[in-house]
């Protein structure tokens, strides 16, 4: 299938590695032009240099945190490749701490580079998506969204915000021939899930490969996601195929979040 986006300007946050890295993956291998920002100079020039091999790629270092960085990223795409027609939001998950261990510090930093990143990227494209009457927003959160984790507060609590900002959003821009999505990933094999699994295996005293057996039971395809999956999805939201989907927070958990809702 052609999803239609060749030539399409997209803007991929924190796509060095992980979840972001394998949309900006998919997007470039149906030619949509890329550019991406991370913090880490070698890690953003090699992925960059990845892109490459598929379609024109651009890099900008830039913290998602940061509304200054932000801007300048967009600022040096439009001048490189013109107006942003798709924008992928997505960042590192704040600490995992339980709702007593955390300062006042850790909620606002989570914040600034889990909520704000957001709101401060999608006001720089709207303009020109309103523009041009076509624009496709898709933000990378996560299936604590809808099944709060203990250790996971900041991350349960904000990311449950961003499906409200979603359909709020999509209410918003429709009349724009704007779309705004929310992918909800469960366990997807990443820094962010090796990072909870040291955390959980020193907890419970277990080995890591009794605690990603537990994970891959609790999941109906019996088994821990791969970043190409979420890749996958988001360019077909990106695309001109999903032009009829908007407002949704669509779970790509392998079935592990039990709701019918």
């Amino acid at each position: 299938m052609d999803l239609a986006i060749k030539g399409r300007v997209a803007m991929v946050a924190a796509a060095s590695k992980g979840l972001g890295k394998a949309c900006a993956i998919a997007l470039a291998q149906e030619g949509a032009r890329v550019s991406i920002c991370a913090r880490n100079r070698a890690e953003l020039q090699k992925t960059s240099a990845e892109l490459d091999a598929y379609t024109e790629a651009m890099e900008v270092v830039a913290d998602v945190s940061s509304a200054q960085d932000l801007a300048a990223w967009h600022r040096a795409t439009v001048e490189r490749f013109g107006p942003v027609e798709i924008l992928v939001t997505n960042t590192g998950g704040p600490p995992v701490k339980r709702f007593m261990e955390l300062t006042d510090e850790q909620w606002l930093s989570g914040v600034d580079s889990t909520l704000m990143n957001v709101v401060r990227l999608s006001r720089l494209v709207v303009p020109a998506m309103r523009q041009s009457h076509w624009g496709r927003i898709i933000h990378l959160t996560s299936l604590v969204a809808k099944q709060p984790s203990d250790e996971l507060t900041i991350s349960s609590t904000i990311r449950a915000g961003l499906s409200g900002l979603t359909k709020t959003m999509a209410n918003q821009l429709g009349p724009d021939g704007i779309t705004v999505n929310a992918l909800l990933s469960g366990h997807i094999n990443s820094d962010r899930q090796k990072e909870i699994a040291a955390i959980r295996v020193k907890e419970r005293g277990i080995t890591y490969e009794a605690y990603n057996a537990q994970q891959a039971a609790e999941i109906p395809l019996r088994r821990i996601g791969e970043p190409r999956e979420i890749g996958e999805v988001v360019a077909f939201l990106a695309s001109a195929r999903a032009s009829y989907v908007t407002g949704v927070s669509l779970q790509v958990d392998g079935g592990q979040i039990r709701s019918t809702m």
